[in-house]
């Protein structure tokens, strides 16, 4: 099996579902109970906090553990939202978002918030002026994502963060969960102001994340209950969860460390193989994120090529998982400015560290028969 579909969700790894195991049958004790038990699950997540902190280089209460990237990105758009409505009602983000993202923000727009929505230009980024003109004095957040979900376009976060640090009444929401592991995102000094990210897109497990939320930013909670984790995440807390996140954590930035040019070369590898194939389009600039690349076979359907390569026991996806049962064009491509026809065929690759040489060059050679058998069905 070749599993090119990493953007989607991981492999857990083994030592992660070890630890999780462990902890579940040792240690399942409410964190919150008085009695001995409950206090050494207490002390577990108390160290997973500050383990978690450690890995950002933040303090641990600046840590929030959540169920996943939805979870944290609801959290910090609706949660500054709703906390400073009586000094703003203004929300800027792009068009090129993670559907948790557009879907709180159009919710709020119900609400009476108001949502500016950025282009991006023909790379699928920002531009930091853009971003400077569209803010105001009713500002309260700014919400944009480090790497694109579908196209693998990088944000220019750092600039973005230096021009909201001169603003303390606007805040800076940032979606690391597809950048976490595989591109550094420094987060102290950086003017973000709240970071999402997820486990199960770094071989964590499904159900785990964090919301980091920088000292002094006001939340308003959406769940209320307990006051678990400083009040801002009511309910008893997932501890064999949160301290298998934290291992998986660990893993990631290892193997960023150790594996740096990996993905580089994987990237390129596919890239080479891919414009031999005179069918298919490329839709990834190389000066993107590597782990993703998007590319169009304009008159093909691109469930039919999933089908055909899933019978070969190789798993490539369209657009976001969380968006691609929906049969219109991509709105990521789209908002690039490609054609209909371009943006209705868009197919992605998405590596992971243990992606292998071998592995593309089989998935290129089967992508290349898929593609001659359908043209005679068709033809």
């Amino acid at each position: 099996m070749i599993y090119f579909d990493n953007s989607a969700t991981t492999k857990p790894d083994p030592s992660v579902l070890e630890s999780f195991l462990q902890i579940s049958q040792k240690y399942y004790g409410n964190p919150s109970s008085v009695h001995r038990f409950g206090l050494e699950a207490e002390t577990l997540l108390r160290k997973a906090h500050e383990q978690a902190a450690e890995i950002l280089r933040v303090t641990s209460s600046e840590i929030i553990f959540t169920s996943g990237g939805t979870e944290g990105n609801n959290t910090a758009i609706k949660g500054i939202a709703l906390a400073h409505q009586n000094r703003g009602n203004h929300i800027i983000t792009t068009q090129i978002e993670h559907p948790s993202v557009l879907e709180a923000c159009h919710s709020l727009e119900t609400l009476g918030f108001d949502v500016t929505y950025l282009p991006v230009n023909e790379h699928g980024t920002v531009d930091v002026k853009d971003v400077k003109q569209a803010l105001t004095d009713k500002t309260i957040l700014v919400s944009i994502m480090h790497i694109n979900n579908e196209l693998g376009s990088i944000q220019p976060i750092e600039a973005i963060g230096q021009l909201i640090k001169k603003r303390p009444t606007t805040y800076f929401h940032v979606d690391h969960v597809q950048g976490f592991g595989k591109q550094t995102l420094p987060l102290h000094d950086s003017g973000i102001d709240l970071c999402t990210i997820s486990g199960h897109k770094i071989h964590g497990l499904k159900g785990t994340g964090i919301l980091y939320v920088k000292k002094g930013t006001t939340l308003f909670s959406l769940f209320h209950g307990g006051n678990q984790q400083g009040n801002y995440r009511s309910g008893t807390e997932n501890v064999a969860g949160d301290v298998s996140l934290v291992k998986a954590m660990r893993l990631i930035k290892e193997q960023e460390i150790n594996s740096k040019n990996h993905l580089d070369e994987l990237n390129q590898l596919l890239r080479e193989l891919l414009q031999e194939i005179p069918e298919i389009m490329i839709n990834t600039s190389p000066s993107q994120a590597p782990q993703i690349l998007n590319f169009s076979i304009p008159g093909y359907k691109p469930e039919v090529i999933i089908h055909a390569l899933g019978e070969r026991e190789i798993f490539i996806s369209t657009k976001s998982a969380c968006s691609s049962k929906k049969p219109d064009e991509s709105a990521v491509l789209h908002a690039v400015g490609f054609s209909q026809e371009r943006s209705k065929s868009g197919l992605r690759v998405s590596l992971s560290y243990q992606n292998t040489k071998e592995e593309i060059e089989l998935f290129c050679r089967s992508l290349r028969k898929v593609i001659q058998q359908l043209s005679k069905v068709m033809g």
